[in-house]
């Protein structure tokens, strides 16, 4: 039996080992902390750009004073998915598209995931970038599963499946579709990032909705469980009005799921919404 003696002159051993025990653990398990994220459910009008702007810095203002550092959103802001305008009005990434998102993040001292149009020489992009609170490219994303028959010609495919780390931890990126083709998500979760943000194009005829939401959801919540990180999904507003999708609606109703894909906040219904809320992040060493 150890005696008072005998602990206290094994006390700064004790004291060691047990903080090597505590380092370990936390190395192992991580350490959590909160994000505050926004999810910016926006209008987005086909090839208005400025006006996009107008709405895209307006959510950017509503989300800032809410305290969000984290501001994400949909698919294609800028010009609208699958509008083949887009092959002409879109820029290169740095451009002056990016750089006018940059200074927007810059001023509100906001991290900005957003999905935009990218050209590069003679091909069109569908992209999404992450830019930090001063204005600088973190990733850019170039969605993979592209959906080629719903625009002629159509965007040309990404390659490459990304994280990046930040102060916040390890973000990965994503485009819609990609969330629902298996080889990109087992991509994605060998990355083992910590936090996911996708943006959506989610569409459907007008009287599929309120229903095909639960479509969105459950795509979220799986790709949240596959992956093992919170996802935030992020999807637009609006009608999509030209391509064989013509007339289809963007019905809101974005998601944000923990890793084990339990709805942590919701957009609303058709309908513009900025909902910021606090996201649970695990960091871990790769």
């Amino acid at each position: 039996m150890m005696t008072i003696r005998n602990l206290v002159s094994h006390w700064p051993k004790l004291v060691t080992s047990l903080l090597l025990c505590l380092f370990v653990q936390s190395s192992c398990l991580g350490e959590t902390h909160d994000i505050k994220v926004a999810i910016a459910q926006i209008h987005c009008i086909d090839s208005d750009r400025d006006g996009n702007l107008v709405r895209i810095e307006s959510a950017i203002v509503d989300a800032a004073n809410q305290g969000a550092q984290i501001v994400c959103f949909p698919e294609t802001s800028l010009y609208g998915w699958v509008n083949p305008e887009a092959h002409t009005l879109a820029q290169p990434i740095p451009g002056k598209d990016f750089e006018a998102l940059a200074a927007l993040a810059k001023r509100y001292k906001v991290y900005l995931s957003i999905g935009l149009a990218e050209k590069e020489a003679d091909r069109t992009f569908d992209a999404a970038v992450l830019i930090d609170d001063g204005g600088k490219l973190l990733i850019k994303h170039r969605k993979i599963n592209t959906l080629t028959h719903l625009m002629s010609p159509p965007y040309t495919r990404g390659s490459e499946v990304k994280t990046v780390e930040t102060k916040f931890g390890r973000i990965g990126l994503l485009i819609c579709a990609d969330t629902f083709e298996a080889s990109v998500v087992d991509r994605m979760q060998q990355q083992r990032p910590e936090l996911l943000l996708v943006p959506y194009g989610w569409a459907a005829n007008k009287q599929d909705w309120p229903k095909h939401g639960l479509s969105l959801k459950a795509t979220i919540a799986s790709a949240a469980k596959k992956i093992g990180c919170p996802i935030v999904g992020t999807n637009l507003v609006g009608c999509i009005s030209q391509g064989p999708w013509q007339g289809m609606i963007y019905g809101g109703q974005s998601y944000a799921t923990d890793q084990a894909g339990d709805v942590i906040a919701q957009g609303k219904d058709r309908d513009r919404d900025i909902v910021v809320f606090s996201v649970t992040v695990t960091t871990t060493p790769r």
